[in-house]
């Protein structure tokens, strides 16, 4: 039997590590529920993605709460009271039950001389939830995201910034791709529905959102590699490409791997290279390539310097995934609102404009290269393009499904995909 622990100390640890040291929850939080007994986990991670999503709204009512903010050996306590506060206003865990869980926190942190500081706030908070609610929810601070960010939204989108941010505040959808070498997405839905679970269908021919997110241990085959999760606007990705048997391709900025394995659910016989500059992150394509069966060429490398990890190899097609802000799955991530800065995104473009010039002349002639991010910002995306195209006249856009020829922004949606952007280009 694994140690118990407390685990509204453990999440206030972690989401002072996102917030004032800049580490991601999903390099942080796996390590932590491993210590962790029973379904423990599933609440540690509710409390801190719960946390960093809504982190304006309780940082704003500390504020009122508090005459002056804790600080320095003390800080951890402060987020301490923003797992007390979400817990009440967010969960159902019984209210005295959050409280007295929060409060004996303040011990295992080694703080029981402020047990009753935290007791006071949380008190304090129930009987004036109402009002403080009021007050802090007329504030920049209901959007729950930076101010950098909305005003980037804003400027770019000033009629759907308003549903993008609510997209970015909900819980994420649970996306299915079902492995169309296994069964049919109706045939592998009938297995489903056969254990009590309802899932609805989408434009994507593999796509299934469940009614109700579950674990994978619930669904049917896959550890036999029946069935990945994977969001909608992902799935796109290879759907776009179009990977035929026979050809050539390469993946890059590949890990996970969830574009590698579809791209080889709907080309079986193609020859697929993936390659992306993790290693820790590339062990995930190893493993998600054997849960399926299926064989990839999987290499580190740069995408900056092709020659050092495939020499003068040309490719068919290319799915170039390349590395952006990811302000398009905030929902799945919300802690990439308090790990990205404003000036990340020029030094994005940046990096994205060196990749896709470098890969280029390892497209063959009238061969496909498909660029995607999943940012919701025109630098990264529409204005990458429109640059590219201006200075390749071998590169040709293709209309993509919804007739757009220079690329496609999809927003987050709540019953839909995560934002994403996509452009096709063909090579003379």
């Amino acid at each position: 039997m694994k140690k118990a622990t407390n685990l509204r100390s453990l999440a206030a640890q972690l989401i002072e590590r996102v917030v004032d040291k800049g580490e991601s929850l999903s390099a942080i939080l796996p390590a932590a529920q491993k210590t962790l007994a029973n379904n423990d986990g599933a609440l540690l991670q509710e409390l801190c993605f719960g946390v960093t999503r809504t982190l304006p709204q309780l940082e704003a009512l500390i504020n009122k709460l508090m005459a002056r903010p804790l600080t320095g050996k003390q800080r951890v306590l402060h987020y301490l009271i923003m797992v007390g506060l979400y817990q009440l206003l967010y969960t159902r865990v019984p209210p005295h039950a959050a409280l007295a869980e929060t409060v004996a926190g303040a011990e295992a942190l080694k703080r029981a001389n402020l047990k009753g500081l935290l007791n006071g706030v949380l008190r304090q908070f129930q009987r004036q939830q109402d009002a403080l609610l009021a007050e802090v929810n007329q504030g920049p601070q209901r959007y729950w995201h930076p101010g950098w960010l909305l005003k980037r939204l804003q400027t770019a989108w000033p009629e759907q910034w308003q549903q993008i941010v609510e997209a970015n505040n909900q819980r994420p959808p649970m996306w299915l791709r079902v492995n169309r070498q296994h069964h049919s997405r109706d045939a592998w839905l009938a297995l489903l529905t056969q254990q009590n679970q309802n899932a609805f269908s989408a434009d994507a021919p593999d796509a299934l959102r469940l009614e109700a997110p579950a674990p994978v241990s619930q669904l049917p085959g896959f550890e036999q590699g029946w069935v990945t999760v994977q969001d909608l606007s992902a799935q796109r990705c290879a759907l776009l490409l179009a990977p035929e048997n026979g050809e050539t391709i390469l993946d890059l900025c590949a890990a996970p791997g969830g574009k590698t394995t579809h791209i080889l659910e709907i080309a079986p016989q193609a020859r697929v290279m993936a390659v992306d500059i993790d290693a820790q992150r590339l062990s995930r394509v190893t493993e998600n390539l054997q849960r399926l069966g299926m064989q990839a060429d999987v290499r580190q490398g740069d995408g900056r310097t092709p020659a050092a990890w495939c020499d003068e190899q040309q490719f068919d097609r290319i799915l170039l995934d390349a590395p952006c802000s990811a302000t398009g799955v905030i929902r799945r991530h919300p802690d990439i609102k308090w790990l990205r800065r404003d000036c990340d995104i020029d030094e994005l473009a940046a990096l994205q404009r060196e990749i896709l010039a470098a890969i280029w002349p390892r497209l063959k002639s009238g061969g496909t290269l498909l660029y995607a991010t999943c940012s919701v910002l025109p630098q990264e995306n529409q204005q990458q393009i429109d640059a590219f195209l201006a200075t390749h006249d071998d590169a040709v856009p293709q209309a993509l499904p919804q007739g757009q020829l220079n690329g496609w922004q999809v927003f987050p949606a709540i019953d839909g995909g995560d934002g994403f952007f996509y452009a096709k280009l063909m090579k003379k």
